[in-house]
Parts: structure tokens; C-alpha cells; sequence
């Protein structure tokens, strides 16, 4: 790993909060400096689910408003490494393979597209209508990796803890960085 990756991470309002906090985790064992983005929604949610408010979440070097269309990660000249949109609503993967800037998470998404940066996006909706999926394929034709949140069992998690972090370390992999003490297929 490069020193000091830069990561970009957006929370909209899906359900799925449970992985943000492993992904914290593992990218701040790694030294990664994560730069966030939570849509009205996404706070809404994460409140719900974990009862915390985006301030609590660990390892997060700083927010930015979903608003603020001055901020780095808005020009392609600002140097992330990935960005990684956790949980992804099917409306944000609406707007993004539509070229749609509505709000900051959408064009740091376009940004990320157009410099061809890792843009993960974790959709979570189920069951998939024919326009998510058609979206989802956009979007891989457009650059981004759909990664829904489809957790593992061939490890055996004893817990949704675990389950979490063998998730969150499988997003890792995806832009690089190798999370530590993960349980691996053949290991």
C-alpha cells in the first residue's frame, strides 16, 4: 500500500450500516485517511441501526456536507485513491449512471468514474427490478464495481461481527489495501 491512501466514503440511506464500522476499522489499521459523505437518508439510517450519529463513526478524518460542491473530492484534481459508496442506494446508482450531480456523493462518483478511479458501490436493495439491474450494468460499463453486500459463510462467522468484517476486508481488497487477518478461501 501506498503511504496515507486517501479514501473517499459516502453513506446514503440503504440498510447495511453494520459494515461501516469494520470498513473503518481495517482502513484505519492500514493508516488509509477516510474523508466521508452522509446524505440526509444515510443519517437517518444509521441512526436506526446503529444509534450513532456520523460524528461517532471511528477513523474518519473528515465530513463533508452532501451539499458542499466546493469540496476536494468534487475536482478531478484532488488525488483519492478510491472511493466507495457504503451502504448504495438504488436512487444514488440512479443518478450516477445517469450523470446526474445532485448532490456531492453524485459527483464525487462522477469524478471518480472520469479520472478512472476505484468507485465501489454497495448497492443494497432486494429483489432487483429490471431497472437496478440495468443501472448496475451502466455503471460496470461506466468504470464502477458493483459490490453488494452479500456477506460469506465459508468462513464461518460466529457472529454478524465477524460476517461484517469479512465483508468490509473483501471491499479492502477490492481498492488495494490488505486487511489484516482475514479468514481466506484455501487458508
Amino acid at each position: 500500500m501506498k503511504p496515507m491512501e486517501q479514501i473517499i466514503l459516502a453513506i446514503t440511506g440503504a440498510t447495511g450500516m453494520l459494515y461501516l464500522e469494520p470498513l473503518l476499522h481495517l482502513l484505519g489499521e492500514q493508516k488509509a485517511k477516510v474523508h466521508a459523505i452522509i446524505s440526509d437518508a444515510g443519517r437517518h439510517v444509521l441512526k436506526l441501526e446503529s444509534g450513532k450519529q456520523p460524528e461517532e463513526l471511528p477513523h474518519i478524518e473528515r465530513w463533508f456536507a452532501c451539499d458542499d460542491f466546493t469540496a476536494p473530492m468534487a475536482s478531478g484534481s484532488s488525488l483519492y485513491d478510491a472511493m466507495i459508496i457504503l451502504p448504495c442506494t438504488t436512487g444514488t446508482l440512479g443518478a450516477i449512471v445517469s450523470g446526474y450531480s445532485g448532490n456531492l456523493i453524485h459527483r464525487a462518483a462522477d469524478v471518480s468514474l472520469k479520472e478512472r478511479r476505484p468507485l465501489l458501490l454497495a448497492v443494497r436493495e432486494t429483489p432487483f427490478n429490471r431497472t437496478h439491474l440495468t443501472n448496475m450494468l451502466r455503471a460496470h460499463d461506466a468504470g464502477a464495481i458493483i459490490f453488494p453486500p452479500m456477506p460469506s459463510f465459508y468462513q464461518k462467522p460466529r457472529n454478524l461481527e465477524e460476517m461484517a468484517r469479512h465483508f468490509a476486508g473483501r471491499l479492502c481488497d477490492q481498492i488495494g489495501i490488505r486487511a489484516t487477518g482475514m479468514n481466506r478461501w484455501g487458508n
